[in-house]
């Protein structure tokens, strides 16, 4: 049983040490991304005077705050437990949800309030195929560079990298609004469609920091497992061995992509310790051979005569 622990531990670092590398990367490129899209953004915006290019250039900005929050969440995130922390450091990616939640709200009030300035005082866009050009290729970067943080966000469970992609799927959706602002405008030549459709933009930013909040907060707030990974965990303790009669006190809770069980488990009075023991690593190689990233402590107890 202790070799089994030991290759399982080898590979369980080697698997965490891609882990790591495949994140860091890709947070990278989201920082990168965000960046040339900011500056485009911005220089388009104020060369065609339009408030939602401009709105989304701010949306841009904030994505790329967020961008680099994650990036050192994910850095940090993955710090082996210390003196200090000796549950890891997986709540940091939580408390970096919540902080670029905080963020997309203060985009979506700042483009409401430009939004309102220039319904009050109408405006004209000189340049409004420069406009359309950069949203749509906007959308597009942002669509290929959300799939990637998604796709590796969902493998390793980063609720940074998620958070960081939902950012980008928004921003793809507003392009694509905006986009279509402009477009109405040029064929219809009325100017109030460009800060109605940032006002559309503000309403889809603030229902993705709804979303991305509840999910931050729940896990800070230690919210259980999902009840279909509970009761595979159920299953595994209370079908991996004959000799175990049953348990309680079982309690389930989540820290950045780390998942954390304890239970308590009655087995027969005439076991030995080591007899006992070796049902509680069997049941650990169990959990971890069908859940990723599981510490499971487990309280022994006799069964009642």
């Amino acid at each position: 049983m202790d070799d089994q622990q030991e290759n399982n531990s080898l590979e369980k670092s080697t698997a965490n040490s891609d882990m790591i590398k495949k994140k860091t990367k890709v947070a990278k490129l989201s920082v990168l991304s965000n960046f040339t899209l900011v500056v485009l953004k911005f220089i388009i915006g104020i060369a065609t005077n339009s408030v939602s290019v401009i709105s989304e250039a701010i949306h841009s900005g904030l994505d790329l705050i967020a961008a680099v929050i994650a990036y050192f969440a994910v850095r940090q995130a993955n710090n082996p437990p210390d003196e200090e922390h000796n549950f890891g450091h997986g709540k940091i990616e939580n408390i970096s949800g919540a902080i670029e939640a905080l963020l997309i709200f203060i985009a979506s009030i700042m483009i409401v309030s430009e939004a309102i300035k220039k319904i009050i005082h109408p405006h004209s866009v000189p340049e409004i195929n420069l406009g359309i050009i950069v949203m749509g290729f906007s959308a597009l970067i942002n669509w290929i560079i959300s799939n990637k943080l998604m796709k590796v966000g969902r493998e390793t469970e980063s609720l940074a990298l998620e958070a960081d992609a939902w950012h980008l799927r928004t921003d793809v959706y507003t392009s694509l609004g905006v986009l279509i602002g402009l477009v109405l405008m040029k064929v219809t030549k009325i100017a109030i469609l460009d800060p109605i459709f940032a006002i559309g933009v503000a309403i889809i930013i603030m229902k993705a920091a709804y979303e991305l909040t509840t999910q931050a907060v729940e896990d800070l707030m230690d919210k259980k497992l999902p009840d279909k990974e509970e009761q595979l965990l159920k299953k595994i303790i209370q079908d991996c061995c004959p000799l175990v009669i049953g348990f309680h006190r079982f309690r389930t809770r989540k820290s950045g992509n780390n998942r954390f069980v304890d239970v308590h488990l009655v087995l027969p009075r005439e076991l030995s310790l080591e007899e006992a023991h070796d049902i509680c690593d069997q049941i650990e190689c169990s959990i971890n051979k069908e859940l990723p990233n599981v510490e499971i402590l487990i309280h022994v107890e006799p069964e009642e005569c």
